[in-house]
């Protein structure tokens, strides 16, 4: 038996007002004609919107309003999405989400049974405000971080607004987000050229280290990626992290993420000692290590043994 084409999925996510339903419409106009698109917009009010400004050009358009995806309309995604694929056969699902979505709530859902044989989750995109992504009242809001967190593709829209010295500051924030993203773009008026839902989004295994500390002369630098089905033991993961010194000659810096029962942390190891916190990456497992020495094998092999079995 031929295995099912599986239709490819991208979330476009962004506080409210960055211009998610702009960026759509733009994509919209460039889809290649022979490409079957679905788009399901989800209006946090009862009344949607949205899905009235991109139902004009022959997509079919599906809206669940009424609630956030992630928590009171979560069951009708379900539904919708299911009607969707079965009686559209989609190429490609664009999902609006609301400007109050916690994001990685809606990556698990659609990674979960019976998704999963249904959809490739493809690049997932947020927009953001550089005015806003820099100021600490929205930076420190839970759900802003996991809008960002959750991307592959971070968007600063509204650049024409901004100074350069406040687009300096994003790109200097943009360029320390772990993991690092895909992509980071700047644009007006939310133009996106389409080649952008081809991003790639999966990482090697093992990856050199784009950005090392100054003054790197000497040091060695790795990065390991488990795709994201991987789940680590807690215990197992914390017992590597207390090795690394004794692993890791000269260690400057150890951080990652990864799944552990069935949520997402991040570790990171500084000055001695390391931390934990909860957060919002849905893309797969990653660990970096910079220090004066180390074998690369010895750490991917702790690594494995660290994972569930």
């Amino acid at each position: 038996m031929s295995e099912i084409k599986k239709a490819k999925v991208h979330l476009f996510s962004g506080f409210l007002g960055t211009g998610k339903t702009t960026a759509l419409r733009h994509l919209m106009e460039q889809k290649n004609p022979d490409e079957k698109w679905v788009i399901v917009v989800n209006e946090f009010g009862e009344i949607g919107i949205d899905g009235a400004v991109l139902s004009d050009n022959g997509i079919p358009v599906a809206e669940i309003a009424g609630g956030c995806l992630c928590c009171v309309a979560g069951a009708q995604m379900g539904t919708t999405i299911n009607r969707m694929v079965s009686g559209n056969k989609p190429d490609r699902i664009i999902i609006e989400a609301s400007g109050l979505a916690h994001a990685a709530s809606v990556i698990d859902e659609l990674r979960a049974k019976p998704f999963d044989q249904m959809l490739d989750i493809g690049a997932v995109f947020t927009l953001v405000d550089p005015r806003q992504f820099t100021n600490p009242d929205y930076a420190n809001q839970p759900l802003y971080r996991d809008q960002v967190s959750v991307a592959d593709v971070l968007i600063a829209n509204k650049t024409d607004m901004c100074s350069p010295e406040e687009m300096a500051a994003f790109r200097s924030k943009a360029a320390q987000l772990f993991p690092p993203k895909a992509a980071v773009l700047e644009t007006t008026d939310a133009y996106l050229d389409i080649a952008l839902l081809e991003t790639p989004v999966v990482e090697k295994s093992r990856y050199r280290i784009k950005e090392l500390p100054d003054n790197s002369m000497g040091l060695q630098s790795q990065g390991y990626t488990f795709p994201a089905g991987s789940s680590f033991d807690g215990e197992k993961l914390t017992k590597f992290f207390n090795d690394l010194p004794k692993l890791c000659e000269g260690l400057i810096r150890a951080k990652g993420v990864f799944q552990v029962l069935g949520s997402w942390v991040w570790l990171n190891w500084s000055e001695g000692q390391w931390g934990a916190n909860q957060v919002a990456w849905r893309r797969d497992s990653r660990f970096e290590v910079i220090a004066k020495s180390f074998d690369s094998d010895t750490l991917e092999q702790r690594l494995q043994a660290a994972l569930e079995k």
